[in-house]
């Protein structure tokens, strides 16, 4: 890969996890500077193991990012570190099921909209005016397929993921003319361990893995994608 993004920061949002690592490694492979959030001690260790000699480029920060007074301390910091903010990846999410909407404890309820819904706003709202200032920028927010295709059990999570897309559609539609741009990505259920674990006898084969949905963000934030704005792409694999 050729280092496409020298020289611009990025921050990535859950950045050790399953999909976020992968889209942190790509940033990295392409010259960033990257900035990860992150929970777990031993996942941001093993970024930095896969980083390798990259690993000079990488920072990682254990940010609540719900917490907009967090998030907007962490992106000032960097800010004043690097002078710029190029690019805001929103990897944070979760996910609860299996049960009827009536019978959805509405703590659960709150627990997706917290993860899902919550983190993006926080984290849009402190990096967006930044990159309007510097009048350059682009934030992709990973949703999932089921913002648009709603089955059984899950109401709280497609309803929390419907939202956010709906959000930075809006967002995308504030920054018209700001040279600053949103979008949003669609995954169906990603090749990662935990998913693996979670579903032993699925096709694993057929579902995406998280280094060919980091290209398609990397593509999002890139120049040759300076005309998609306030776009859903899918990348469901062959599922």
């Amino acid at each position: 890969m050729s280092e496409t993004f020298a020289g611009k920061v990025a921050v990535v949002a859950g950045g050790t996890g399953g999909l976020g690592r992968a889209v942190s490694l790509a940033f990295l492979e392409a010259g960033a500077t990257v900035a990860v959030t992150y929970r777990n001690p031993e996942e941001l260790e093993g970024l930095r193991k896969a980083a390798a000699e990259r690993a000079t480029r990488l920072s990682g920060h254990a940010v609540d990012v719900t917490d907009e007074a967090a998030v907007r301390r962490l992106l000032d910091e960097l800010v004043t570190r690097h002078g710029r903010l190029d690019v805001l990846v929103n990897a944070v999410g979760g996910y609860a099921g299996g049960t009827k909407l009536w019978d959805t404890d509405p703590k659960v309820f709150e627990q997706m909209m917290l993860l899902n819904l919550r983190s993006g706003l926080a984290l849009c709202r402190a990096a967006a005016p930044v990159m309007v200032m510097k009048g350059r920028g682009a934030i992709v927010n990973v949703a999932s397929r089921s913002a648009i295709t709603h089955g059984p059990g899950e109401a709280a999570y497609a309803a929390s993921k419907a939202a956010v897309v709906a959000m930075i559609g809006s967002l995308a539609a504030d920054l018209r003319g700001t040279g600053v741009r949103a979008n949003s990505v669609l995954p169906s259920i990603i090749d990662t361990e935990a998913n693996r674990r979670a579903m032993p006898k699925a096709d694993f084969a057929k579902w995406p893995k998280p280094e060919e949905i980091a290209r398609v963000v990397l593509f999002l934030c890139s120049d040759e994608a300076k005309l998609v704005q306030g776009a859903a792409i899918p990348v469901y694999g062959d599922t």
